[in-house]
Formats: structure tokens, C-alpha cells, sequence
């Protein structure tokens, strides 16, 4: 079994360098499918997550080269199949994008259901929505989606019932190269939304207002390769690191991102009275006092990510005095909680909200990662504990952080990795 052993406690000091943004590569990669030729990428984040989608075109018949770890050219000029593996396509959840992009491009989509983090019921209705809108037909059965059309998708107006990322991005994907004009509303504004339409602008798409409440598509005959496409810093990633260095009272540069993103979450450790400047592309967190109590409630952008609720609940659970956490976004998010009480944190959850009141102290013991960014939480719980925490099911963790091992050692943390057959001797 694969797991994480930290040594805690551990106080983070140094620089830290972000990787590429996971919720942006993971909809640009399908978005190459609309090019037939190449699309060179930089900046790819080399996660588990990006290897899945890389096995995925390979076996629609894309080719590969792979420039570094971080950059590589997509060729889907011989791109064949519409039919996508089951077995693949069901492992993560960003595989529903292949249905916005393949449709945009082939008449028959077929992919598995798919599957990713267990934080609750999160259908694909609104997807569904925006496809049947645009003139295509929807099967789903013994656990795979069908879509089809007869003719080129036809532009049309769209109102998501709810903000909705995904919808917002297979809608952007599938009227790309539709017929006529597309105004989509009620739309997602996350950076990483308008990563992907910049992307596929830069190859000759014509969106506009990504990043607003409505969003335009004219679109268009095809898509060229025009130049190299660098995807943003994750914006996540930069947060998960900014909590870590508050909650160990560390002293951390984050180097390449994007402050402006990172606006919900630097607002909170401001609160917290946890220092953060900000330069053109690094924040410098530093921390040297117990937090004070803070409430978040997550909301879609530009409100406070549910994607940092967990990491900003070990700060919450060391501070002086009683916070709240309310998730508006996914209803099983708070699996993770249990986990900080092993750990000797004090945490009432009652539906969507957790009451957080803060102890002295954390204390290692052996903690399940329930989904992504409750094992960055794990991490961060480990490195502020007292002794040492084993942390297992971290595939889940390995889905979206670049070497963060590495990373977390270079700042200081004891943490390592251990493989099956391994021991932590």
C-alpha cells in the first residue's frame, strides 16, 4: 500500500515553486481533441490525473511527444475513435470533458461514467442540458454516456439551472465549432475557465466573457495550432502551501502564481492575522502567533473555493477560539473531519457546517486522504501534530499535486514516501 509518513511538528521555511493548474490542464488537454494537428503544451502539471488523460488520447489515436516532464505536443490529426475507454474514463472525473470535445468533433461519443473523488452526488444533468441544447441526443445507460448528432451542433442560448464548472466548460467545449452563435449563462468564472477558453482562442476560437456571467461563443469552421499554450499556476496548489506555512508559524515564498486568484484565500489568513505580501507572481506567507478564529463559507468563484476548506480547517483547529465552516458546494466534503479528530482536533459537523473550536495541539496518528484536498489536509495536520502520522489512500493526493513530497522537504518537512513493500523504518 502506498502512504505518506510525516514527523511532525515541522515549521516551513523556504521557496516554493507552483506547478501548472490541474482544473485547467484537465480541460485543455480534451480541448486539444478540436485541433486536427498539433498543440504544444506547457506548464502541464506531471500528476496522475494528466498520465490518465494521456493514456486516454493515445488510445483515440493521438501521438505524444513528450518534451520534459512539463511539456509535450499533442498530435490529434489521425484522432480515429469517438469510443472511449470504460475502464479509463471512470477512474477520474474530468474524463466527462472527452464528451464536449469528441462531440464537437465526431458524430458518436461514447464514454464510461465517470468517477474521481466521493464527495457526494455530483450528476452530469446540467451537461446533459447544454448537449440536447445544442442539438445533440443523450443516453445514459449500464454506466456509460452516449451522445450523438446527425449534423454540426447549432448554436443556441443556454441558462445553467446551477454554477456549474463542468457544464460551463463541456458547453464551451462543444459549441466551439458549432453552427452559428452560443450565449451561455449562469456560468462558472473560476481562472481556470478562462484558461481554457484563452487556449482555445489562441487556436483561432472565437469566445468571449469567459471569466463574466455569460459567455459568447461564435464559432467557428476548425482550430489551427498557432504557438506553444502555457497553462496557469494552479491556484490551489499556491493555497494549500500559503495554509501550510501559516499553520506551521512558517516563513514561505510561493513562487509562480497568480495573487489575484489567490484574492478569497488571502483574504481569510488576513483575518486569521497571518502576514501576506504579494509581488507580481509570489505571495511571502508568514506566521509567527496562534491563529485567531475565523468562519468560511464556500461559494463558486469569485467566493471562497471549497477546494481550500479542508486545508484551512488545521488552521481553524489550532487557533484561539471557535470557528464555523459552512460547504455550500459538495455535501460529503467533510469525511475528512473525522480524521482531525483521531488527531485530537475538536470538530462538530451538523449538515453543511462544521464548528471548529481550537486545541493546543494535534497529535500523529494513522489518517485516511478521503479525496484530494482532504489528504493535502492530512499533510498539513501531520506536519503541526506532535509525533508521527502515516497517511494512506494518497492516490487520491498523487491526482493533483506535482512532487509535492519534494516540495514539502525542500521547505523543512519530515515527510516521506512509502510504496508497497517498503518500510518506514
Amino acid at each position: 500500500m502506498e502512504k505518506f509518513i510525516v514527523e511532525g511538528p515541522a515549521k516551513l521555511v523556504g521557496t516554493v515553486n507552483i506547478s501548472g493548474a490541474k482544473n485547467a490542464a484537465v480541460g485543455i488537454l480534451p480541448a486539444t481533441l478540436l485541433v486536427k494537428g498539433k498543440c504544444h503544451l506547457e506548464n502541464v502539471p506531471d500528476i496522475s490525473d494528466m498520465r490518465s488523460y494521456y493514456t486516454i488520447l493515445e488510445s483515440l489515436g493521438a501521438k505524444i511527444e513528450y518534451i520534459n516532464k512539463n511539456e509535450l505536443i499533442i498530435d490529434n490529426t489521425n484522432i480515429k475513435s469517438a469510443i472511449a475507454s470504460y475502464e479509463l474514463t471512470s477512474k477520474f472525473r474530468a474524463s466527462y470533458y472527452l464528451l464536449g470535445a469528441l462531440l464537437g468533433r465526431f458524430n458518436e461519443v461514447e464514454i464510461g461514467l465517470p468517477g474521481g473523488c466521493n464527495l457526494g452526488a455530483r450528476p452530469i444533468d446540467q451537461h446533459i442540458k447544454v448537449f440536447e441544447k445544442l442539438g445533440a441526443k443523450i443516453d445514459v445507460r449500464s454506466g456509460r454516456v452516449y451522445a450523438s448528432k446527425t449534423s454540426k451542433l447549432k448554436g443556441t442560448s443556454i441558462f445553467l439551472d446551477v454554477v456549474s464548472v463542468g457544464a460551463t466548460i463541456n458547453a464551451i467545449l462543444a459549441a466551439t465549432l458549432a453552427e452559428g452563435t452560443t450565449i451561455i449563462e449562469n456560468v462558472a468564472k473560476e481562472p481556470h475557465i478562462v484558461d481554457i477558453a484563452s487556449f482555445l482562442n489562441s487556436m483561432g476560437a472565437n469566445i468571449k466573457g469567459a471569466g463574466t456571467d455569460v459567455i459568447k461563443i461564435v464559432g467557428v469552421e476548425k482550430l489551427e495550432q498557432k504557438s506553444s499554450y502555457s497553462i496557469i499556476p494552479d491556484q490551489i496548489e499556491a493555497g494549500t502551501f500559503m495554509v501550510a506555512a501559516a499553520a506551521t508559524k512558517g516563513d514561505v515564498i510561493i513562487n509562480n502564481c497568480i495573487p489575484k486568484h489567490l484574492e478569497p484565500i488571502t483574504a481569510k489568513l488576513r483575518e486569521a492575522g497571518v502576514t501576506v505580501i504579494e509581488q507580481d507572481s509570489l505571495v511571502h506567507v508568514k506566521m509567527d502567533k496562534k491563529a485567531k478564529p475565523f468562519s468560511i463559507k464556500t461559494m463558486p468563484h469569485p467566493g471562497f473555493p471549497t477546494d481550500m476548506q479542508p486545508q484551512m480547517c488545521i488552521l481553524l483547529a489550532l487557533a484561539s477560539g471557535t470557528g464555523m465552516i459552512v460547504e455550500n458546494i459538495w455535501e460529503s466534503r467533510f469525511q475528512y473531519t473525522d480524521e482531525l479528530i483521531k488527531m485530537g482536533a475538536d470538530i462538530l459537523c451538523k449538515g453543511n457546517t462544521a464548528i471548529v473550536t481550537g486545541v493546543d495541539k494535534l497529535y500523529g496518528a494513522p489518517v485516511i486522504a478521503h479525496d484530494l484536498r482532504a489528504g493535502a489536509a492530512m499533510i498539513i495536520a501531520g506536519l503541526v501534530a506532535e509525533g508521527k502520522t502515516e497517511i494512506t489512500h494518497i492516490n487520491h493526493i498523487l491526482r493533483g499535486y506535482e512532487d509535492i513530497v519534494g516540495k514539502f522537504l525542500k521547505l523543512g518537512a519530515n515527510i516521506k514516501y512509502i510504496s508497497e513493500g517498503d518500510t518506514d523504518d
